[in-house]
């Protein structure tokens, strides 16, 4: 019988423990809910995920003791959100693998609703959904970005003069590509990526800024407005329904 290696039972242990701790219904509507890049009150990710104050208290002690999360205490309440970036990728990652039997048996003539989380979202704190894959493949397309190993996105000089003619400010690195400035993020509506890492981060605030874009109460969802729909025509030649 061949020996096992410890390092490999140990990240075997690792996954399938982590595996675990998503694979509980309520955890899960908790992650997606903090999704949305936002601090949530203990008692909404409760209400979200059906289950008694009580029992959401002990899911989110897990989800903390685990690292998928961060609270911060004010007052006699507490506030959650993700960890970092890389737990929302790995959430949005298990979607595009889990919704990947519905989205090839979908209507892909079926219009996308204005105002649906398919349409306009944030992944954590970046775009996504149709308008945030259309807006890296226009960045594509117009040569501000290029893939690149290892699920990166380098940013052309055309494209740093862009993203400050917009007011965002891109670290020049000399052509080398880091994800964790421009990350490939797969989407799990659209399946293709979409901008994350700082430079997506850095965008979805200042489209925000702009008034271009307005993040919806209580849902992860983004509203394009008027502005905006003039902004992305002319700037990136998309059409927002």
């Amino acid at each position: 019988m061949a020996k096992k290696n410890p390092h490999t039972v140990c990240m075997s242990d690792a996954l399938a423990n982590a595996a675990k701790l998503i694979a509980e219904p309520a955890r899960a509507a908790m992650l997606l809910e903090l999704m949305g890049g936002r601090a949530v009150p203990a008692g909404e990710l409760a209400l979200v995920a059906h289950v008694s104050p009580q029992t959401a208290s002990e899911h989110l002690a897990r989800l903390h003791e685990a690292g998928f999360v961060t609270v911060q205490r004010q007052g006699r309440h507490r506030y959650y959100e993700l960890a970092n970036e890389e737990v929302a990728y790995a959430v949005e990652s298990l979607l595009v693998l889990s919704c990947a039997h519905q989205a090839r048996h979908s209507d892909k003539t079926a219009g996308l609703t204005l105002g649906s989380l398919e349409h306009a979202r944030t992944c954590y704190a970046h775009l996504a959904g149709w308008l945030g894959v259309a807006i890296t493949d226009a960045l594509q397309r117009e040569g501000h970005l290029a893939r690149a190993a290892g699920r990166a996105f380098s940013v052309t000089d055309r494209g740093v003069e862009w993203f400050e003619q917009r007011g965002i400010v891109v670290p020049r690195l000399e052509g080398v590509a880091d994800p964790k400035l421009a990350r490939q993020c797969p989407d799990w509506t659209e399946r293709r990526p979409h901008l994350a890492g700082t430079l997506g981060v850095k965008m979805y605030k200042r489209f925000t800024e702009l008034g271009w874009i307005a993040p919806t109460r209580k849902s992860r969802a983004v509203r394009v407005t008027l502005e905006g729909r003039k902004a992305f025509s002319k700037y990136l030649h998309i059409v927002v329904g």
